[in-house]
């Protein structure tokens, strides 16, 4: 399976004003990553500081806060990181989830989730 990318609408939480925005689908990743420019151009404020371990091991610290993602008509907040020059902009599981979105594993592409998961 080759990567996937998506193309989706990212708002700030008051649903102001948008950009579109093309990012790679990562299920290996928890949150949602788009540079800092485009989320600060959208107003959505850093709330915390964390640290992230990435895919080589190096651990980076960067800023998160929350922002709406939209997918073919389906809106849901999504906890967002505030991604470096040197970043890629993914879409996270939390978000994925949210939009009850899975990746199929025959095509690559994203599908509706016809089940959810409850324990």
């Amino acid at each position: 399976m080759g990567y996937s990318y998506v193309s989706l609408k990212l708002y700030d939480k008051m649903l102001s004003g948008f950009r579109e925005v093309s990012l790679l689908v990562d299920t290996g990743s928890m949150y949602t990553w788009v540079k800092r420019e485009i989320l600060e151009s959208l107003d959505i404020r850093a709330q915390e500081r964390l640290r992230f371990r990435t895919i080589e091991g190096r651990e980076v610290e960067r800023q998160i806060g929350e922002a709406v993602v939209e997918y073919d008509g389906v809106r849901a907040t999504t906890i967002v990181v505030f991604a470096g020059e040197e970043d890629f902009q993914v879409l996270g599981v939390h978000a994925l989830e949210g939009l009850r979105l899975e990746v199929d594993p025959g095509t690559g592409k994203l599908k509706r989730t016809e089940v959810l998961l409850a324990i």
